[in-house]
């Protein structure tokens, strides 16, 4: 039995059912037969106003009461300031947004919040001209309650965003702003429940063959003016299954007073082996959970969840009791003249890309949105994924900017956690290399390590590492299960006394690495080389160069039979800082603001080294056995036939299976490609 922070009193009813017709929408609630029918949660898309206040005077002009401001334009959300990568637009500005919207009508009893999935950086809201709230962190949802609202009342709210940023935090793309992610009316009923976690925890004795429990985790609160007994169930549908059985488990029956807000976390144990979710079958149950106030429906709350069981044994990484080899790209949610604020085809066609590399594995320095999350769930693609707390170890001196970055980590898992492609909740990146002698460091790592376990104890925890050489073990590290490294041997140089040139020293790093850390999974979680120019396969910053450092890399991966996978870094090119400088000193190649280590060219033309790095993905089987040799795959034994173009030998060989949202090259641009033009592909010969 999991120890609860209280036992709080609810009856609470668990059904697994396993049969057809329950179409799962993660996060939505649904209409129910009955006298008390729940309303849906409301897109709030359209109808959005902007007006950009560029010298800060809207709250001075009374911005905020949604009457005053010359200028307002229409704008659909998800939507950003400026989509254009501009080094006098890095630094940051105020804008604001508006909406006008009738209330919708409810039931007696319910209510009304507003839900934003991101807003980039520090956000304040008013409704009708009376502030509700805001929120200061950047990379995590929030809600705001919006009060007692008139049924088919006009309302105005407006939303204040500021994304004016100094040097710190440090972080590794580029300063956008604005509402960047979906806005959506949320029902509130009597009775709530919020930040749901619906979390396998399996045990696979034999390969693939698995049985476990589901943990069931979330903050149960009385809305009402009275006392209440309320009622969770949940039904979970397996996929293609026809019978139907079911099983109840209750726990001690009791009540909440009005105002009370209490943890609630139970599992259930699930009859027999369980359709497990991986990236060559992403199986997915439907889950539904039904909140009851008596015998009124609440809320309905439905996902897609996955059964499935990522471990550490003996420092090896095994997804549902086999052995695993990752391979795959790094994301930024980054589109040209939208940056992070994607559209549907945006989030489909990073999938489409990560397909056609062949990855089983992406990863992302900070929660990937609601959306792209769900696809990858679908996709059958495994997904690294982090708190936003990168190179901020000035940041973590004192008890409130731990506090902080705490709750960044906390919000990064809730969002996140309820996704079979998450493999790994890491806790942040490229901190220092000597956590056990800088305080502030490790108290944070110490303290995020306790709150991961405790929010997502089914998933293992994780850190990313630099490849320094000449700096001690640390202590730190021994409690995570998973440490990732990032390598950059052969490309950056490093700094004196940690000296990186050599690309042949990321082998005895990492088998020094194994045996400082033997306990510890080890994946080369992020390895790179930027592109730009045509020139030869011996000189930075050219295609060929790229191309090569992929080969190798992945040449002395395979020879590291202790390495549970490689990460590239990235699938496509994205936008950094101004003035980027990822790359060797050469004064005739100008200093813009892409980051240019992408497979993928920012405007979407795929580079040499994507199809070399699919074709060795291609060779790698997702799963290690015991009698597979270790050895290198050797450099790829071929690239585009001499004449040919990138994109049909991609195409033929079936590595480049992608749509026009996607990076497919037109006719034009493919023999401007050929031509050597630049801004696209050369020819690889």
């Amino acid at each position: 039995m999991i120890r609860r922070a209280k036992l709080i009193a609810l009856a609470v009813a668990f059904v697994v059912a396993f049969g057809d017709g329950l179409t799962a929408t993660a996060g939505t609630a649904a209409a129910a037969v009955g006298p008390l029918a729940p309303p849906a949660p409301i897109s709030l898309s359209r109808g959005w106003q902007f007006l950009p206040d560029p010298h800060d005077s809207g709250l001075a002009g009374g911005w905020q009461g949604g009457r005053t401001g010359r200028g307002w334009r229409s704008v659909t959300v998800p939507h950003v300031f400026d989509g254009r990568p501009l080094p006098a637009l890095f630094g940051g500005t105020v804008g604001w947004y508006r909406l006008h919207f009738r209330t919708p009508s409810t039931p007696d009893g319910f209510a009304w919040a507003i839900r934003f999935e991101q807003s980039r950086r520090f956000t304040r809201v008013w409704l009708n001209g009376r502030s509700i709230g805001g929120h200061d962190d950047p990379y995590t949802p929030f809600q705001l309650d919006l009060g007692a609202l008139r049924p088919g009342a006009e309302n105005t709210l407006v939303v204040r965003v500021d994304n004016r940023k100094g040097v710190e935090p440090r972080e590794g793309w580029w300063n956008w702003g604005g509402l960047v992610r979906p806005v959506s009316l949320v029902p509130l009923g009597p009775v709530t429940v919020s930040d749901l976690g619906i979390m396998p925890d399996l045990a696979c004795p034999t390969a693939g063959v698995c049985t476990g429990r589901v943990i069931v985790d979330a903050v149960v609160a009385n809305r009402s003016p009275r006392t209440v007994t309320p009622t969770l169930q949940l039904s979970l549908t397996a996929p293609g299954a026809s019978a139907a059985s079911a099983q109840t488990s209750l726990l001690a029956p009791g009540t909440m007073r009005p105002g009370e807000r209490a943890n609630l976390r139970f599992s259930v144990p699930l009859d027999g082996p369980v359709q497990t979710w991986s990236p060559d079958r992403p199986s997915l149950y439907a889950a539904r959970l039904e909140t009851r106030d008596g015998s009124e429906l609440a809320q309905v709350d439905q996902l897609a969840v996955g059964m499935r069981k990522v471990e550490n044994r003996g420092g090896l990484l095994y997804l549902n009791g086999r052995q695993i080899q990752l391979r795959g790209a790094s994301i930024e949610e980054d589109a040209p003249g939208r940056g992070p604020a994607l559209t549907p085809a945006d989030q489909d066609r990073v999938v489409e890309e990560l397909r056609a590399l062949h990855a089983n594995v992406t990863r992302a320095q900070y929660p990937l949105s609601e959306g792209l999350l769900e696809r990858l769930d679908r996709a059958g693609i495994l997904v690294w994924t982090q708190a936003p707390i990168y190179n901020r170890d000035d940041l973590l001196h004192t008890a409130a900017q731990r506090a902080y970055a705490l709750a960044t980590l906390r919000g990064s898992v809730l969002a996140t956690r309820n996704h079979p492609s998450v493999l790994t909740e890491s806790v942040a990146n490229e901190l220092t290399p000597t956590p056990d002698t800088t305080p502030g460091t490790k108290a944070y790592i110490d303290q995020a390590v306790r709150l991961v376990r405790g929010l997502d104890p089914p998933v293992p925890v994780s850190i990313d590492v630099l490849s320094y050489p000449n700096y001690p073990a640390e202590k730190t590290y021994e409690q995570f299960d998973l440490l990732g490294v990032s390598n950059y041997y052969g490309w950056y140089t490093g700094k004196p006394g940690h000296l990186t040139s050599n690309k042949d020293g990321i082998a005895p790093f990492m088998r020094l690495a194994h045996a400082r850390y033997p306990r510890q999974a080890l994946v080369m979680s992020e390895f790179g080389a930027e592109s730009s120019i045509q020139g030869p396969a011996d000189e930075k910053q050219t295609f060929a160069f790229q191309t090569r450092y992929v080969q190798e890399t992945l040449a002395t991966v395979a020879t590291l039979p202790f390495l549970s996978g490689a990460i590239y870094w990235t699938l496509r090119e994205f936008a950094v800082k101004p003035r980027w400088n990822g790359g060797p000193p050469r004064p005739s190649i100008p200093r813009t603001s892409i980051h240019h280590k992408g497979l993928i060219t920012y405007d979407g033309q795929p580079k040499p080294a994507f199809g070399v790095t699919a074709q060795l993905f291609a060779q790698t089987p997702l799963y290690r056995t015991p009698e597979m040799p270790i050895a290198s795959p050797g450099p790829s034994s071929g690239g585009p036939p001499r004449g040919g173009d990138t994109l049909a030998w991609l195409v033929a060989l079936g590595l480049c299976g992608l749509t026009a949202a996607g990076v497919a090259v037109s006719a034009r641009g493919r023999r401007r490609a050929q031509s050597g033009k630049a801004g696209l592909l050369p020819r690889v010969d």
